[in-house]
């Protein structure tokens, strides 16, 4: 039986990339990801940068690039657990950093789990723990949120209920978000936690990475002067 090994991918800078995580995917032969044109770059990027590889032969034995995305989710893992069932390895990649945080993949371990099909996690890169790290928030507990809810009325009821929790549970508090919703998104964290320091990392380990810690007024003044760009995660603590 084959082994499910999930694979924590750069974020942005290519030498993210662990020894480990060189090895799995340059011995497997299935790799399901989010987007095969950027895995595929991903991987043509790091057998030309002279990073090590496991099986230098296997140039000219790529692994079949899977699409792996959640419109597509429940129709791709009995593919894969039929690959499992028969003795070959696959590597689940999303587009950058951990995969199943935020995005897809629980679901295939989850049935992998029942099937019991071994499982191993390739750590790696993670912009909620990256973000956390560098925040200068306190790193004890912490909720992450991941993105909020599309509907307005969801997403308020979500801050409100996250609000209470914290008379109960004091943590600092991780979310992503989308630059286009980024504003509304500030302006209504502002109206549920009030004016309450924040703090916001945008394009991490990339050339234009940017921490911004201060009131969420100003971000908000900031970025409703400064077009918003990127991939954000927002953090703060009461």
């Amino acid at each position: 039986m084959g082994t499910l090994y999930i694979v924590a991918t750069p974020i942005g800078n290519l030498k993210d990339i662990t020894l480990r995580a060189l090895e799995v995917l340059d011995k497997t032969e299935i790799i399901a990801c989010e987007d095969t044109r950027r895995t595929g770059l991903l991987l043509s990027s790091i057998r030309h940068s002279g990073k090590p590889m496991a099986h230098p032969e296997s140039e000219n034995n790529k692994p079949t690039l899977l699409s792996y995305f959640e419109q597509n989710e429940l129709k791709r893992i009995p593919q894969i657990l039929n690959a499992l069932h028969n003795g070959i390895d696959v590597a689940l990649v999303s587009d950058a950093g951990t995969p199943t945080i935020s995005d897809p993949g629980f679901k295939l371990v989850r049935e992998c789990v029942k099937e019991g099909i071994k499982v191993e996690s390739i750590p790696g890169p993670s912009s909620t723990i990256t973000a956390l790290v560098v925040s200068g928030l306190p790193t004890d507990k912490f909720l992450f949120l991941g993105f909020l809810p599309q509907k307005p009325g969801h997403r308020k009821k979500l801050l409100r209920n996250v609000l209470d929790s914290q008379k109960f549970v004091k943590s600092t508090v991780i979310l992503f978000e989308s630059p286009h919703k980024l504003i509304t998104t500030l302006s209504e964290i502002k109206e549920i936690f009030g004016d309450i320091d924040i703090v916001i990392a945008r394009e991490l380990t990339k050339i234009h990475e940017e921490i911004r810690r201060e009131k969420i007024s100003k971000s908000i003044g900031h970025f409703q002067k400064t077009n918003p760009k990127g991939e954000f995660v927002i953090l703060f603590h009461l």
